[in-house]
């Protein structure tokens, strides 16, 4: 089976860097994938497209040297079966707030006897090879998304995981489940404690943390505490304050 190069970077120590798919383009997820990315990720919860097109899409990160990874739109085990059989080679799991949830997730992204999964590779046979049901529990990587006060709560449980590889923080949900205001580049002292306490209790469990970004300089803050993988912005995001300083520069009102 085609190795997952994230898991060799994981476990070096090397920050692994991840574009976000959020717009139906399969032209400019395949240039992320040529960007110089790690891994890209092809968002099905917030993204601007359904089901249907993540085949097209996942094709489209494989067509570049990234890791093809996606986010989940909810716990359904049919919908993240479909995902990784179209080949993704890692599952975000939005909301997971306990441990039983984080379990069921490694359940749904598992073949029998560890897990659940559905034998039905698709695509996976294709990108990851014939071997794909040999190895593919050991490949695929899991990563359960602590973004609710309750998740945050829970953490150390949801850690303990067995078959789990990491969490990955959604801050801006995390904000608005603690009551506070979602989107900032600097994050209030609560969240910035938040965020401190999941790195350390990731590191400490022996797992991999991984975050959503404002810019890339929350993004270097962040590998700064303990997170082994962050996302500095959208495609979207990316592409609109890079249009919007190309203008102001146009204009004379930037140097």
């Amino acid at each position: 089976m085609r190795p997952n190069r994230l898991r060799d970077l994981l476990a070096s120590g090397s920050p692994v860097i991840t574009g976000w798919v959020s717009v139906d383009s399969p032209y400019l997820a395949e240039v992320q994938s040529y960007c110089g990315y790690d891994a890209v990720t092809v968002d099905l919860q917030h993204g601007m497209y359904g089901l249907d097109r993540a085949v097209t899409l996942l094709q489209a990160v494989s067509a570049g040297p990234a890791v093809p990874l996606a986010r989940c739109p909810s716990h359904d085990p049919a919908t993240i079966g479909k995902l990784l059989d179209a080949g993704a080679y890692g599952v975000i799991c939005p909301a997971v707030d306990d441990a039983e949830q984080a379990a069921a997730f490694v359940r749904a992204c598992r073949y029998p006897p560890t897990g659940a999964r559905s034998f039905g590779p698709s695509r996976g046979l294709l990108y990851g090879g014939s071997d794909y049901l040999t190895h593919a529990d050991d490949t695929i990587l899991t990563l359960a998304m602590v973004e609710s006060a309750q998740s945050l709560a829970n953490v150390q449980a949801i850690l303990e995981t067995p078959g789990l590889d990491g969490i990955y923080v959604g801050p801006n949900d995390l904000a608005l489940s603690l009551g506070e205001v979602p989107g900032l580049a600097e994050p209030s002292q609560q969240i910035a404690d938040a965020l401190l306490h999941i790195a350390q209790a990731t590191n400490a469990a022996g797992r991999w943390a991984g975050v959503f970004c404002a810019d890339p300089a929350m993004a270097r803050r962040m590998i700064g505490i303990g997170y082994h993988l962050v996302t500095p912005g959208t495609d979207v995001g990316i592409s609109r304050a890079a249009a919007m300083q190309r203008i102001s520069s146009s204009r004379g009102l930037v140097s």
